[in-house]
């Protein structure tokens, strides 16, 4: 157990509720957020003597979040769905944001998961490109790329058009 308990339980309840928000959107299921804050935040627990005097612990617990994530989608059993019943499709209001706001996260799920992860982490934890490449272990043209990319992607299944396709260049 760490020295510092008392430390640890003022960081996580100051940090709770962000730490939800971004499993949440990282996964899009609140259940499966919270089991994956919780998992988190025990890995941080194991480690909080050495990363409380860290100078970003959100960075560490940020990125502990974002791979017990990945490591939750590579089980098996979150690639299969059994449903007794088709769902009866949602009604949905055109006149709040709550509609938007649904077919965003539709969108963000639809993603691959680094994707998905560069984008949550640019622009809904505002990290750089550098904050965010070291988040992920990749280098800055992989994060401007993958973040061009997703946008491209979304940009198109909201509005309808044809992503983009990359012409072959040809020299001389």
């Amino acid at each position: 157990m760490p020295a510092d308990i008392e430390g640890y339980r003022e960081y996580v309840g100051a940090r709770l509720e962000p730490l939800r928000r971004t499993a949440y959107l990282l996964c899009g299921d609140w259940h499966t957020a919270d089991d994956l804050v919780s998992t988190a935040l025990v890995k941080l627990l194991r480690h909080w003597r050495r990363v409380s005097r860290m100078d970003s612990p959100d960075a560490y617990v940020r990125r502990t979040l974002l791979r017990v994530w990945l490591d939750e989608r590579r089980r098996p059993w979150r690639r299969e769905a059994a449903w007794a019943e088709v769902p009866d499709a949602a009604v949905r209001s055109a006149s709040d944001g709550a509609a938007d706001r649904l077919t965003i996260l539709a969108l963000l799920a639809e993603l691959p998961p680094r994707r998905r992860a560069v984008l949550v982490l640019r622009y809904f934890c505002d990290l750089s490109v550098e904050e965010t490449a070291r988040e992920l272990g990749c280098t800055t043209g992989t994060v401007k790329s993958q973040s061009a990319r997703a946008i491209e992607a979304l940009r198109s299944r909201l509005v309808g058009v044809p992503a983009r396709t990359e012409e072959a260049r040809t020299d001389g």
